[in-house]
């Protein structure tokens, strides 16, 4: 669904190649062509972080390959389409189209040479993709110098794996929104690639405007079958407060629980070799769920390939888990125990963090980006004509009231990146402001009247207005006018609905 604002600047958009023809406004044209597609979301990490296995679950599909291989090596853009395919665009713009294999996934053999894909253009018949185009990116860290080298010129220094070249990178930076996806502790380099997405991206990219980060594999930190969510949830917690100016939340995950769970893999026959698995003395199945050596060669009621089949999909936490559900209640529904596994996965949180931090804010950020693709291309374009049409429509545009969420958003990166410095509540208050929708939660006041809450913003805008006249520097007053003319917008937004 294209929202308000993006609408505006579709329409701006066909006003100018209406003008200009397919010659000098054909970037505008790819503008508007844009605004009118789902969110995209680039999934960005380490090598082996969990990428694609995340991404497989927020498709609720198994389709990106997990291991190492051809796939992995380039970026995949997952869309919605009219039928499951997949094209291979090559680096001079060509396309070459596959189906996808046996298993319904991307195929290990793309038969062209990894150095001349751009990337992989994946459709899919998933209506989770109608509001949310997943980009899967290479892993971070390159061993090939030159490779990235080529990266860090695309993409502002982010070290990205060898093979990927400056038209992968451009299809990265296209992206309006970041999941960054990392292993217990975060690393220097892991922040400085969060910050080379926002530098290569649009204004709002990488910012805890539209960056979120997972916390994946969380099932590796306690060991065996032991819970690891007492250790994941303040790990996660830890890190979400040192990325606090990079992303608005950090999110734990049992990333391979929440692929097969999302995915619906778990079978009646896996849930009937966990029962019998569940049937064993406690003991025993503690000792056998201490290690993966030790489930592949203790005695167990499992042949070999049921159990390889169990660890692939739920590896020993998962195992463990569902043993216990099974061992509580015998006759447990495959259907029940599949969903009590994605709960213990952590997805359900992750699709509502997701629907917080990117669903409402999608159109502002989409209109943040076309914004900043406009601004550059009248800032170096050699047309006089063209650039001064730009320039002229985005000025009108820019003086509607609705696009004052642009600004909002635009102050609360500049806060939150420590780009200008405010005072800690000042810079809470800001970010707030600038990424809830809901009054109540603006103003801290879940229970309060319509009147109260627009008596509260009032009172919010003649509080930061005070701060913008004695107390504040020039770059912080700016700030300031803006958070007060976007208090002032909220106490009319209150009353409009409340009339």
């Amino acid at each position: 669904m294209t929202g308000p604002l993006s609408s505006r600047l579709a329409t701006l958009c066909h006003e100018i190649v209406t003008e200009f023809g397919s010659g000098a406004g054909g970037q505008v044209r790819q503008i508007g062509e844009r605004l009118h597609e789902p969110l995209r979301v680039a999934i960005a990490g380490r090598l082996k972080a969990g990428k694609s296995t995340l991404v497989n679950a927020l498709i609720g599909r198994r389709v990106a390959p997990t291991a190492a291989g051809e796939c992995t090596r380039v970026v995949t853009r997952f869309r919605y389409g009219p039928a499951d395919r997949v094209d291979i665009v090559t680096r001079d713009g060509n396309r070459r189209s596959l189906p996808l294999d046996d298993d319904g996934m991307i195929p290990a053999r793309l038969g062209v040479p990894a150095t001349t894909i751009a990337y992989l253009d994946v459709t899919l018949t998933d209506d989770r993709l109608r509001e949310l185009t997943v980009v899967d990116t290479p892993g971070l860290s390159s061993t090939d110098h030159a490779s990235s080298r080529r990266a860090r010129h695309a993409v502002g220094h982010a070290p990205f794996d060898d093979g990927i070249d400056a038209d992968s990178t451009s299809e990265i930076a296209a992206a309006e929104a970041v999941i960054y996806v990392f292993t217990q502790a975060v690393r220097a380099d892991d922040v400085h690639a969060l910050h080379a997405f926002h530098d290569a991206s649009a204004r709002l990219a990488a910012s805890p405007v539209n960056a979120l980060g997972v916390l994946a594999k969380i099932d590796t930190l306690a060991g065996g079958p032991d819970d690891p969510w007492p250790i994941a949830v303040p790990l996660a917690a830890d890190q979400a407060r040192l990325l606090h100016r990079t992303v608005s939340d950090v999110v734990p995950l049992a990333g391979l629980l929440a692929e097969t769970a999302g995915a619906g893999r778990l079978t009646g026959a896996d849930r009937d070799s966990l029962t019998r698995l569940a049937t064993l003395p406690g003991p025993d199945l503690r000792l056998l769920l201490t290690s993966v050596d030790l489930f592949r060669t203790l005695p167990a009621p499992l042949d070999a390939e049921r159990r390889e089949r169990l660890l692939t999909r739920l590896d020993l936490y998962g195992i463990g888990y569902a043993c216990a559900q099974l061992a509580a209640e015998p006759h447990l529904s495959t259907g029940e125990l599949v969903r009590r596994l994605l709960a213990a996965s952590g997805l359900p949180r992750l699709h509502h963090t997701l629907r917080q931090c990117f669903s409402w804010r999608a159109d502002a950020i989409k209109a943040g980006w076309a914004l900043t693709r406009l601004e550059r291309i009248a800032g170096h374009t050699s047309d006089p004509r063209l650039r001064a049409a730009v320039r002229d429509r985005l000025e009108t545009a820019l003086r509607d009231p609705a696009y004052h969420r642009l600004r909002l958003l635009d102050a609360a990166q500049r806060a939150a990146t420590g780009a200008v410095t405010l005072p800690a509540d000042r810079e809470t208050d800001l970010i707030r402001l600038a990424t809830s929708d809901d009054p109540r939660t603006v103003l801290q006041l879940p229970h309060a009247a319509p009147d109260e809450l627009a008596a509260a913003a009032i009172t919010a805008a003649a509080g930061w207005r005070a701060y913008a006249v004695d107390g504040a520097g020039p770059a912080q007053a700016r700030l300031a006018h803006i958070a007060h003319r976007g208090y002032q917008l909220l106490a009319q937004e209150v009353r409009r609905c409340a009339s």
